[in-house]
């Protein structure tokens, strides 16, 4: 007998009808032949109700008692599902996080899971029951009640579709939303955005960690890990929805699957940075200490013994982030800078490990579109820009209004992304995401279903090992190292930061028939950018050729600068931005050697950085040992 489990978010459960027919769908699951989980999130808003109560006793709540008030939300819920299972005539049964042994580290608000007991939950559902439980809660080895954070329900089903899987069942696991599946794009922004059938892990992840609403980056981190069965539905229909499953041959077809945009992000900016081996240890071990999660990461390879290293974080975390570097930064003797609202924008696609040119369509479509780019940063399959959202005009002030009042927030909020939607949907057209496709709207090769090994084996089929397999199962999961030792460097300095210069570049690079790795662009100057790519080292003198060529056209003063003694080195993985060691660990196990990082890129499965090439070797062996890397 196969296990499903079924996840229903707030808004599938926001009255009545909607629980009932999430109680009906658990009912036809079991009627087919299944044993079925069903995970809940607290119904509509109750979660920004209970946050409100706390803010009418303190503005200052602690953290553990907002996960005591937070945890409930779910326990209304779960027991308002089992009441309608019973109603409709099924045995259930509902359970807290921490009943079925749900343990987590001592981290309140956005706690990890270190492991799941399934003894109860596996005699509950032997007993006939359909299991309903509540999902984004468990609890530490204390027996402290802990709440998982952002996308909480989401991890707490694929985690115990996991747990359930490594003890030996068949699981597949189904994550129901208010939309049909996953589009190539928000379809509130881009109305001709198509539903995908399939999209891979990887593809999912960088697309939900850049601004994909559907599901929690955390929650596919799982699904890779341990090969889960995931499905994307609408809550409200019987639409099939999507597939996210292991990378096929079909999506390697496929340059890009879809554009995804956040605009929750804010931009720091550290300029004058010594240009020395520790030197990038030393600022994102501070972050990872306080726990801040860094999304993009662009090092600007420098001169004159400086460097500039440009980051996103959440605008949550934009106050803390400050105040954490503001010490550092006067430490190095540099400046830190804060810009202004950001948007960030970015293609996906397995497809661009074999395809050229999809830089170039990306940043031509921008150009046309009028919009400026003020950080680029790319992944194994994927490219992110930047955008400066405060380029939109301010509204003047009212009148007796002091005259430096700040724009008003109600202006902010109706410009919010205007930029970066704008963007959206000139990627989204320039990429032809709206036709049909393999995987989109065309049948691909072969059934969704068949699963490849796990990333992590199970071993022995017995409770005793699975259980322990499951300690730790949030863990990052670095899978390998790798070493690129056949790339050079072109970087031009002085870079005029305007709109169709990052286009007009790559578009002479690309006719000549000249495959891009890495790009990275910063500003380093009012004004100014620098701008760092790397290309094969048999092509460096024909790319610094056109690179020279065009770039006097755009300005006589801009210099371009080709290194040929460089080395690209990678190291890939599952959880590689939500977990804020994996920076530390890499950037330390380098410094630790005396070796200097020219260049940073991150993405959500991959971190890369360029070294001299005479210690590639060295760098590559040390990252190895430091992941414990066979």
């Amino acid at each position: 007998m196969g296990v499903v489990v079924q996840k229903f978010g707030g808004s599938s459960l926001r009255d009545a009808d909607l629980v009932r027919e999430a109680a009906r769908k658990a009912i036809r699951a079991k009627h087919g032949g299944n044993q079925v989980i069903v995970v809940v999130s607290a119904q509509g808003n109750t979660t920004d109700d209970l946050i409100a109560k706390a803010a009418e006793m303190t503005a200052r709540p602690s953290a553990r008692e907002m996960d005591m008030l937070l945890a409930t939300g779910e326990q209304i819920s779960i027991a308002l599902t089992a009441m309608a299972i019973h109603d409709l005539g099924e045995k259930a049964v509902s359970f807290t996080g921490p009943q079925i042994g749900i343990i987590t580290d001592d981290t309140h608000r956005k706690a990890r899971i270190r492991g799941i007991e399934t003894a109860r939950l596996r005699k509950a559902l032997d007993a006939g029951n359909i299991v309903v439980l509540a999902g984004f809660q468990g609890m530490n080895r204390r027996e402290e009640i802990t709440t998982l954070g952002r996308g909480g329900s989401d991890t707490t089903a694929v985690a115990v579709a996991a747990a359930m899987k490594l003890a030996g069942a068949d699981v597949e696991c189904e994550i129901y939303t208010d939309v049909d599946g996953v589009y190539t794009t928000d379809p509130r922004v881009v109305p001709d955005a198509r539903k995908m059938d399939a999209i891979s892990y990887d593809e999912m992840l960088e697309m939900a960690s850049m601004g994909a609403g559907v599901m929690h980056s955390r929650s596919i981190e799982f699904a890779k890990k341990f090969d889960v069965p995931l499905v994307v539905r609408n809550a409200r229909s019987d639409a099939p929805g999507t597939w996210i499953v292991p990378e096929s041959d079909w999506m390697r077809e496929i340059p890009v699957c879809g554009v995804a945009l956040a605009a929750d992000e804010a931009r720091l900016v550290l300029e004058g940075v010594p240009d020395r081996p520790g030197v990038s240890h030393q600022i994102f071990a501070e972050l990872a200490n306080v726990n801040i999660a860094v999304d993009m990461i662009a090092q600007s390879a420098g001169g004159g013994g400086k460097a500039t290293i440009g980051f996103t974080v959440l605008n949550a975390e934009r106050d803390r982030t400050l105040r954490t570097l503001r010490p550092i930064a006067a430490d190095l003797g540099a400046v830190l800078r804060e810009t202004g609202r950001v948007t960030k924008v970015s293609v996906v696609g397995a497809g661009m490990r074999t395809h050229t040119g999809v830089a170039e369509k990306m940043f031509a479509a921008l150009s046309a579109a009028g919009i400026n780019l003020k950080m680029i940063t790319t992944g194994d399959i994927k490219i992110s820009v930047l955008i400066e959202e405060d380029e939109a005009a301010p509204v003047p002030a009212e009148p007796g209004e002091p005259p430096a009042a700040k724009v008003k927030q109600a202006h902010l909020d109706a410009q919010k992304a205007v930029l970066g939607r704008k963007a959206l949907r000139a990627v989204h057209a320039a990429f032809g995401l709206a036709q049909p496709r393999k995987g989109a709207g065309v049948p691909a090769d072969g059934s969704f279903k068949p699963r490849p090994a796990p990333l992590v084996v199970p071993g022995v089929r017995d409770r005793e090992a699975a259980v322990a397999r499951l300690e730790g199962m949030e863990d990052v999961l670095v899978s390998s190292a790798q070493l690129n030792p056949d790339q050079s460097r072109i970087t031009i300095l002085d870079l005029p930061d305007r709109p169709g210069n990052c286009s007009t570049v790559f578009n002479a690079v690309a006719t000549g028939g000249i495959v891009v790795d890495m790009i990275v662009q910063n500003l380093t100057a009012p004004g100014k950018a620098e701008l760092s790519f790397t290309v094969p080292r048999a092509d460096l003198t024909r790319a610094l050729k056109r690179t020279q060529d065009v770039v006097r056209l755009i300005d006589p003063g801009c210099r371009v600068v080709g290194d040929g003694d460089v080395a690209v080195l990678f190291v890939l993985g599952v959880g590689m931005r939500t977990h804020t060691g994996v920076a530390r660990g890499m950037f330390g196990a380098l410094a630790d050697r005396g070796i200097n990082i020219n260049m940073i890129n991150t993405s959500e499965v991959c971190v890369g950085v360029v070294v001299d090439a005479a210690r590639g070797e060295e760098a590559l062996a040390c990252l190895k040992e430091a992941f414990r890397i066979e």
